[in-house]
């Protein structure tokens, strides 16, 4: 996921002296190269982490080439983090050193708007996001975790369950609590429902997952054929349906309580919409760069329901991971070393991984990279 940044300039780097490294875009070419720079020093209410693994969102690769042309440049991604924490700040209640956690899609919000005083931080219009934001508490710029290190306040990081391996669980700070949030909130974890999952790629591949621990019975929609061995065999759907196949789509019309639709590209709405039940939802939660047409007959006939969804807050996020410790759910995942990063961002452009890229950052990202 990706948002508008908080329309604000950083202040200058000068001013934060606390070393840190990772690997940064400088223009739209979204090329990632190394780049020295500064944290701020670690604060009361936060913690530091270092960074063991970081997962590749798709929203990194828009973001990097300023897809959503809101790019502030120098940009430093990543927003699947999951590390160790190696500070503490003297007000830090929950937290310890050598704790394993996590940090997701935002690092601060206003936390006095009703969506921050009901657990809604996601829909806080003051968010801050972990990357290309301009953190409040001193004016420097947000930069992600394609880093060794972060300070976050102790208020938007999340303990990792003991049983969940680090690198796996990493795509679920932002994949998985993508998927599992609207899932929870629009009714589609209750058992014996059929949920849909449109593609299989980073997030759909999770909301599988979590559809079969919820006790749903999921179909994958792809234009994909080769992906149905990989959805039944490797995943556990019970069906798949290929989007382009007529015949295919129209026995399953009207066959559906929800649709998770995790396509990130331009794809046709209406076919999908007529796999709903009477009063069906479809979650959109993939991000398009062009919008997307919808007639009004394809909503109306059938009382259907097309709603978004972005990520979710820090509670949600924390009940997430405790649920995927608990289910064993984790993300299919290529480890790579911290110089295969823009490779992977030209793989990633072609669909070409199973099913998320997550970068072993503490044993590769070294400064002489």
């Amino acid at each position: 996921m990706a948002a508008p940044t908080n329309g604000k300039k950083p202040a200058p780097e000068e001013e934060h002296p606390r070393k840190a490294f990772g690997l940064a875009a400088h223009d739209s070419s979204g090329l990632l190269s190394p780049f020295p720079f500064s944290r701020r020093n670690n604060g009361g209410t936060d913690v530091t982490i270092k960074i063991l693994y970081c997962g590749i969102c798709h929203s990194d690769l828009h973001s990097i080439k300023n897809g959503w042309k809101n790019a502030i440049y120098p940009i430093v991604a990543g927003h699947e983090i999951v590390g160790e924490i190696i500070e503490v700040g003297s007000n830090v209640k929950n937290f310890k050193l050598g704790d394993k956690v996590g940090v997701g899609f935002l690092v601060e919000s206003c936390r006095s708007c009703p969506s921050c005083t009901t657990g809604f931080e996601n829909y806080c219009p003051g968010m801050i996001m972990t990357y290309n934001s301009v953190h409040p508490k001193d004016g420097t710029m947000t930069y992600g975790g394609y880093s060794d290190m972060i300070v976050v306040d102790q208020d938007f990081v999340v303990h990792i369950p003991e049983s969940l391996p680090l690198d796996k669980a990493a795509p679920l700070l932002c994949a998985g609590i993508t998927v599992y949030a609207p899932m929870k909130y629009h009714g589609l974890n209750t058992p014996g429902k059929h949920l849909g999952v449109v593609g299989l790629g980073g997030l759909g591949h999770v909301a599988v997952k979590f559809g079969k621990a919820f006790g749903l019975k999921v179909t994958v929609i792809s234009s994909s054929p080769n992906k149905e061995k990989d959805a039944i065999q490797r995943l556990g759907a019970d069906a798949f349906l290929v989007s382009s196949n007529a015949e295919q789509m129209k026995v399953a019309m009207c066959s559906m309580d929800g649709i998770i639709d995790t396509v990130s590209g331009t794809h046709s709405i209406p076919p999908l919409l007529a796999l709903l039940k009477p009063n069906g939802k479809m979650i959109l939660v993939g991000a398009p760069e062009k919008p997307l047409e919808v007639p009004a007959f394809s909503l109306i006939f059938g009382g259907k329901t097309l709603v978004g969804s972005p990520i979710g807050g820090i509670k949600d996020t924390q009940e997430m991971i405790d649920f995927a410790g608990k289910h064993n759910v984790t993300a299919d995942i290529e480890l790579i070393s911290a110089d295969y990063v823009n490779k992977a961002m030209e793989r990633l452009a072609k669909a070409d991984v199973k099913y998320r890229f997550v970068i072993d950052i503490a044993k590769t990202l070294k400064s002489d990279i």
